[in-house]
């Protein structure tokens, strides 16, 4: 009580708190992933936009009549702007020189050397993040470049505060080719400087209602460099954090690493369980960082109050059990304690000792008497057995042979004994469980009646998932029947119906799909039987299931599984094989002969041994035969031949 289960309290509360802290880590990575994916959809928004644009038929029409005298395709490129909120839009030609622009510049002449220009001159359309300083801004509007400025917060206390002035742009260009075959790129941008409505959006998508435990809530910001330009993490009464910096160790992890960050960091004024990527602009280069994280002191003190919860249970059960306890334990060990004297005076050769009278009448008392009146016999009958021992050592040896003889046949009978034993304890448990399924099941085929009349004539449109769930339960009706088969075969009789081979393949290889799935394994069929065969389905698919899957375990790195049926003759009767082949490792001469053994497996880990042999069963009652052949480094092919129905 005081220290084994201390101890195993210890180790169940740390195994929690490792879960506990892994599942925290698994939700902020989440998190993270989410607003990952919502700036990889707002990158293809904004493409897809420009795209339509740049294909439609007026754009088309003033791109071909634009002069310079002309403003229509700039006022156009104004709407679009406008429409899309677009922070600038303008064609570009190679240049360098601005065609037209959606807004008036201050230069015809801009930078014209980013990667996603150049693709869209080539004529490919792409769409990036890329850092434009305060001049490249200041091209479009002095507005733009003022927004795009930031107050960086002081780290310490008097330390003179500095600005951003450079700014995060999502840009993206589209080619546009003009009537004379010259190519031009349509380019639009959206300055991400404070633009708070991106991490809102994030935020209400990742964190909205029961985003986070209660007590908790989440942020999302958008960093340039190490600089916070976009968030909703507060600083005080309200305000933004914008201008902050992010921790060094955050910073040598993500900007200079490039790695993920996923765990605790302390966030402007509080610790949050946080996550950061770097965010990679046109060139493959790191210029900022996508954040996602919650509170982590709410999770914390959860956790603590959890853990004192159970320290406190743990104390009060203690308090209030050890002194019973120990109170019917001196009950008990006084008289055992007497007990066990008089059998170690007993054992030392001294057949008098007795444990004497015991006033307590319960059942140990009682067994004090009990035990006294044994020594009682053991004393009496002490003598007789001195008397004895000659006799019998007289008839030992006479009976030494007979026992040799006995020994060999009881080693066998006690090896038919065991597998008996194993194989009747099956059968119980089998039985027990396909009972407990028959009930639920039942309750599902009543319900989904139900829904079907409740539905009325608008249960018509999902008819044909109403009818997979009748096929699928009806499926595990006809397992259950088989299981209560094995179980006590002589309640049950076979149901039988004759079948074409190549429909139960069919139908076979779909319970055995999930496993194909997982590996690089060929399926081929060869379907050349003509005759059918008289068999219950679901026996034969147990057999075909069970073979499909030794052989999928077999070709562990992948290889070529075979499915070939077609007529046989067999001893004078019509038939139909089945060969399922695999190109693994193949069987030992030695492993062949024990496959069909119960409970015998070459699977040390899995693997009951039945399979094969319940397979036989299901073959040999119908008539039919399992034979195998295999070769080490070729494969295995085992083939199933079944009488052709009459």
């Amino acid at each position: 009580m005081l220290i084994i289960l201390p101890l195993l309290l210890g180790v169940s509360i740390y195994r929690w708190n490792v879960k506990f802290d892994a599942m925290t880590m698994s939700k902020v990575n989440d998190d993270l992933t989410i607003a990952h994916q919502y700036m990889g959809q707002l990158l293809e928004k904004v493409e897809s936009q420009l795209a339509s644009t740049s294909n439609s038929a007026k754009f088309s029409e003033l791109i071909s009549n634009e002069s310079s005298s002309n403003g229509r395709l700039s006022l156009f490129l104004g709407e679009v702007a406008r429409q899309h909120k677009f922070n600038f839009v303008y064609v570009i030609g190679r240049d360098g020189n601005v065609i037209a622009s959606g807004i008036p510049m201050s230069s015809v002449s801009i930078r014209s050397d980013w990667p996603i220009i150049k693709a869209a001159l080539d004529g490919k359309s792409r769409t990036s993040l890329d850092v434009f300083e305060r001049k490249d801004l200041a091209v479009f509007s002095s507005e733009l470049a003022q927004r795009a400025q930031i107050e960086i917060v002081p780290v310490e206390a008097g330390n003179s505060s500095s600005q951003e002035t450079r700014g995060l742009v999502l840009q993206s260009a589209s080619p546009v080719v003009m009537p004379n075959g010259e190519r031009v790129a349509l380019v639009a941008g959206v300055l991400l400087n404070k633009n708070l409505a991106f991490v809102d959006a994030i935020n209400d998508l990742i964190y909205h209602d029961t985003g986070v435990p209660e007590g908790s809530h989440g942020t999302v910001t958008l960093f340039l460099d190490d600089i916070r330009i976009s968030t909703n993490v507060t600083l005080f009464e309200g305000t933004r954090a914008i201008g902050t910096r992010v921790s060094a160790d955050v910073r040598t992890a993500v900007l200079d690493r490039g790695k993920t960050w996923r765990d605790s960091a302390f966030v402007v004024n509080d610790w949050y369980i946080s996550a950061y990527e770097p965010i990679l602009d046109s060139y493959g280069r790191r210029v900022g960082m996508l954040y996602a994280g919650f509170l982590q002191k709410p999770l914390t003190q959860a956790k603590y109050e959890t853990l004192l919860a159970i320290a406190a249970a743990f104390l009060i059960a203690v308090t209030a059990t050890v002194p019973l306890f120990l109170t019917w334990a001196s009950s008990i060990f006084r008289p055992l304690e007497r007990m066990s004297g008089a059998i170690d005076r007993v054992e030392c050769g001294d057949l008098s000792a007795r444990t004497g009278a015991i006033r307590d009448r319960s059942e140990i008392g009682q067994v004090a008497q009990h035990l006294d009146h044994l020594l009682d016999l053991v004393q009496e009958r002490d003598q007789q057995l001195r008397d004895w021992n000659k006799e019998l050592n007289e008839r030992v040896e006479a009976r030494a042979l007979e026992l040799q003889d006995a020994t060999l046949q009881l080693e066998t009978t006690t090896k038919q004994l065991v597998m008996s034993e194993k194989l009747a304890a099956i059968g119980e448990i089998t039985a027990g469980v396909a009972h407990e399924i028959n009930n639920p099941i039942a309750v599902m085929q009543g319900n989904l009646e139900v829904i079907r009349d409740l539905m009325g004539p608008s249960a018509d449109k999902a008819s044909t998932e109403f009818r997979l769930i009748d096929e699928q339960m009806h499926r595990i009706t006809e397992l259950v029947t088989k299981l209560l088969q094995f179980a006590k075969p002589q309640e049950y009789a076979g149901y039988t119906d004759q079948y074409t081979t190549a429909g139960i393949v069919s139908d076979t290889l779909p319970l055995v799909q999930h496993l194909l799935k997982r590996t690089t394994i060929s399926v081929d069929r060869e379907d050349r039987a003509l005759q059918l065969i008289s068999i219950n389905r679901t026996e034969l698919q147990q057999v075909l299931v069970n073979l499909i899957v030794n052989a999928i375990h077999a070709m562990p790195q992948g290889g070529r599984l075979t499915l070939r049926t077609y007529d046989s003759d067999m001893d004078g009767r019509h038939g139909v094989a089945i060969e399922v082949a695999d190109t693994g490792g193949g069987m030992l001469p030695d492993v062949m002969q024990r496959i069909f053994d119960p409970f015998f497996t070459t699977k040390t880990r899995e693997g009951t041994g039945l399979g094969l042999s319940i397979s036989q069963m299901l073959v040999t009652r119908q008539g039919g035969k399992i034979s195998v052949r295999s070769e080490p480094d070729i494969g295995t092919t085992f083939t199933v031949w079944l009488p052709a129905a009459r």
